[in-house]
């Protein structure tokens, strides 16, 4: 997992091919006017997709893994809190793994928990169980899939 400032985001590139582009395009893009949905940057392998969702109660937040993909994510309007365990240590499946949308939850607690702020990105990796959209209000975010290396 990392957390930290879009101003930094170039010193993360090397992580994953991919990375570069994600950042190119989060630092490019207007909020503002982004259209909701997804946006396809590279087939199978890059989608940012533009969400406005409703934010939820941390007893309603679910943990959730990916097996093929990294999850960034960008709030672009608030505050978003996030909460976050070690996949390694999971208990509690709450559903079998979803191949076709490459994601399982959990209602496993959370180990630790923080706040990402616009201007600020969170990268979630495989290892990473993560619950995001913890507030209140709705929220206008990027969740950027990125396909593992």
């Amino acid at each position: 997992m990392i957390i930290a400032s879009l101003s930094d985001s170039a010193r993360y590139e090397k992580l994953n091919p991919l990375f570069k582009q994600a950042f190119d395009f989060v630092r490019a893009a207007d909020p503002a006017v982004l259209e909701p949905g997804p946006h396809v940057l590279a087939e199978d392998a890059l989608i940012v997709m533009v969400n406005e969702t409703a934010m939820k109660t941390l007893e309603k937040a679910r943990m959730e893994v990916h097996n093929k993909v990294i999850d960034i994510h960008v709030p672009l309007s608030r505050e978003e809190r996030f909460t976050w365990k070690e996949r390694a240590v999971l208990e509690k499946p709450s559903e079998p793994f979803q191949e076709e949308k490459d994601a399982q939850h959990y209602d496993d607690a959370e180990e630790t928990s923080f706040t990402v702020r616009p201007g600020q990105f969170a990268v979630f990796f495989p290892e990473d169980a993560h619950a995001g959209c913890i507030g209140e209000g709705v929220i206008r975010k990027l969740v950027i899939k990125v396909k593992t290396a």
